[in-house]
C-alpha cells in the first residue's frame, strides 16, 4: 500500500484494534503494518514510535465515553453515568489499564473527561481541592474495579501463547487456591455455598455496590460541611 494511502485516523483504528486483540505486547509495528497491508516503514511517516502510537491510541478511546450533560441533570447522576462509562471503555480496551502503569498517557480525550470530572465534583458543592480529590477518587475506583478483568484477559493471552493446556492450568491454580481458601473461615463459609468457580472474580454487582457507596461518602462528605459552616 503506498504511503500517501495511510492516515493517522486508519492507523490508530488498526492500533485499537491489534491492541484489543493482543494487547501491548502484541501491538509493534511490523504486526500493525500487516494489519493495514503496508510496510512498517510507511507507519513511520505517521507515527513516530510505539510509545506515541500506545499515547494517541489511548487518547483515542476516551472519546468513547459519553459525556454527561451537566446542565439536564444532578451532579450524582452525572457522576454515575460518567463513572459506568468509562468502566465500559475500561473493560472493551484492557490493555489500557496496563498502559496507565508503562505509558505517559496524555491528550485531549482525555483532558476533556478529567475536566468533566472536576466540573460534576464542583457542582456537588466539592471546593476545588476537594474536587481534585473526589475525581481522583471516583477514577481510582473506575480503574480499580477493572484491573480484575484487565488481568485475566493478558493472563489467557499469555497461557495461549505459551502452547500450553491453558484450560488445565486454570483449573490446577483454581484448585490450589481453593484449597487455600478453606483454610480461612470467612473464605470457607463462601465457598460452601458459591461454587468456587463463581466467587474467583469480584460478586456480582461489585462496581455497582462500590460505585453508589462512593458516592453516598461524597453526598455525606457534602453534608458535614454544610452542617460545619452553618454553626
Amino acid at each position: 500500500m503506498p504511503r500517501d494511502t495511510l492516515t493517522a485516523d486508519r492507523i490508530l483504528r488498526a492500533a485499537i484494534e491489534l491492541l484489543d486483540d493482543e494487547g501491548l505486547d502484541g501491538l509493534n509495528m511490523r504486526s500493525l503494518a500487516q494489519r493495514l497491508g503496508s510496510a512498517a516503514t510507511a507507519v513511520y511517516w505517521h507515527i513516530k514510535n510505539k510509545d506515541d502510537l500506545v499515547r494517541l491510541a489511548s487518547d483515542a478511546v476516551w472519546s468513547e465515553v459519553e459525556a454527561p450533560d451537566l446542565d439536564a441533570t444532578d451532579w450524582r447522576t452525572a457522576a454515575a453515568a460518567h463513572a459506568v462509562g468509562m468502566h465500559a471503555m475500561l473493560t472493551r480496551h484492557p490493555w489500557l489499564v496496563q498502559a496507565f502503569g508503562s505509558h505517559l498517557l496524555h491528550g485531549p480525550a482525555q483532558a476533556r473527561h478529567n475536566d468533566l470530572s472536576l466540573a460534576i465534583y464542583e457542582k456537588a458543592g466539592f471546593a476545588a481541592a476537594d474536587a481534585d480529590r473526589a475525581a481522583g477518587a471516583a477514577l481510582a475506583f473506575v480503574l480499580g474495579s477493572t484491573l480484575g478483568p484487565a488481568a485475566q484477559v493478558s493472563l489467557n493471552r499469555r497461557l495461549n501463547r505459551s502452547g500450553a493446556d491453558a484450560e488445565q492450568l486454570m483449573a490446577d491454580a483454581m484448585k490450589r487456591a481453593t484449597e487455600t481458601a478453606m483454610q480461612f473461615p470467612h473464605l470457607r463459609k463462601r465457598l460452601g455455598t458459591t461454587a468456587a468457580a463463581e466467587y474467583a472474580g469480584a460478586p456480582d454487582k461489585s462496581f455497582e455496590f462500590g460505585l453508589q457507596s462512593l458516592l453516598d461518602g461524597f453526598e455525606a462528605r457534602l453534608a458535614a460541611d454544610r452542617a460545619g459552616a452553618g454553626r
